[in-house]
């Protein structure tokens, strides 16, 4: 606690600790909203990290040395899982000012580490989600929209483990992955699956208010052939919807899951993306479909999906914690089991 108090680069964390009123600091040099609001297209593009005020947040100069060591194909190890690390240990203002850097390196289809980059994106997008499997918070971990316009649930997403308003840096990261979907729309059509299930999981936290994210979805699921990156774009496009809702949509995710001609994979996908988006009772058909689909092996495979892997648990899979939680609530925790060496079904 000491050196935290010290740290001049928690100088706002410091301030609101002591008190201090948050809205003070809107728009100034410690908001990063603003620090990715005011990034110039020649920094992105250029790969000028010295014009970057890293050194502003918590751990900001080792988020641009990861950067770095990425962009030059340096040491895979010393440059990779340092965003993803730090959103995972609850600390994403420095982490968001990489997002436009790891874009611009995922969509050069000439370097080495492209799809750890794109792994990376999306990370600060999402607040707090592990283990969480509930129809009203599976695809609920970003700022969300009101009357067209971005606001932040600061009750909501609460501090980082630094004290910085996680909000922020929720709402940064959505709106540096907004500026930049015209470099990831492409990605969703590339030869390597693991690529496009994660353009579609990072364009889904994107802003989305003219539906152009989710047409892109539509359109490439119209000619995917993979299942499991079927599903990925049907969570995708639930997720976007999450945000930013419309009736038709919602309306034709139903139609998904109860299409009979549409890989299980799919279904399965629009039925969890369609609970998550209505609180109507669970209907007996789409019961009946997931309890007949969901079978042990399809839930190890749609553990490709970062939505899915996510919500596991020690002793389940994402699937299986989403079946259990949204249509199964009575049934007990195995993560609660008192057996540390049981298998994992």
């Amino acid at each position: 606690m000491g050196e935290w108090r010290t740290d001049p680069t928690f100088a706002m964390c410091r301030a609101l600790a002591d008190g201090a009123d948050l809205s003070s600091f809107a728009g100034g040099p410690f908001d990063v909203r603003a620090v990715v609001a005011a990034m110039r297209p020649e920094a992105k593009d250029g790969v000028l990290l010295g014009q970057i005020p890293w050194e502003r947040f918590p751990q900001g100069e080792h988020v641009r040395d990861a950067v770095h060591l990425l962009y030059t194909e340096g040491p895979l190890r010393s440059g990779t899982g340092v965003v993803s690390g730090m959103c995972a240990n609850d600390m994403r203002a420095a982490a968001v000012l990489a997002v436009p850097f790891l874009i611009r390196i995922a969509a050069d289809t000439r370097h080495s580490y492209r799809a750890d980059a794109l792994a990376e994106a999306s990370c600060p997008a999402r607040a707090r989600h592990f283990g969480i499997a509930s129809r009203d918070a599976l695809l609920l971990h970003r700022a969300d929209t009101r009357d067209g316009a971005l606001y932040d649930d600061y009750d909501d997403y609460g501090v980082e483990v630094t004290g910085y308003p996680a909000g922020w840096s929720v709402a940064a990261a959505r709106a540096a992955i907004t500026a930049d979907t015209a470099l990831l729309h492409p990605l969703l059509d590339d030869p390597d699956p693991s690529i496009r299930i994660d353009a579609a999981y990072t364009l889904a936290t994107a802003a989305d208010l003219d539906r152009a994210v989710r047409s892109a979805f539509r359109a490439r699921l119209a000619a995917e052939q993979d299942p499991i990156v079927s599903a990925a774009l049907v969570l995708a496009t639930a997720e976007a919807t999450r945000s930013q809702p419309h009736s038709p949509t919602i309306a034709w995710m139903r139609e998904q899951w109860r299409d009979r001609t549409r890989a299980p994979e799919v279904r399965l996908a629009a039925a969890i993306g369609w609970l998550c988006l209505t609180d109507e009772p669970v209907p007996d058909d789409l019961r009946a479909i997931v309890d007949d689909l969901a079978t042990d092996e399809r839930a190890h495979a749609l553990d490709d999906l970062p939505w899915m892997a996510n919500a596991g648990g020690s002793e389940e899979t994402g699937l299986q914690h989403c079946v259990r939680e949204m249509l199964h609530p009575d049934q007990p925790d195995p993560d609660d089991c008192d057996d540390p060496w049981a298998p994992r079904h």
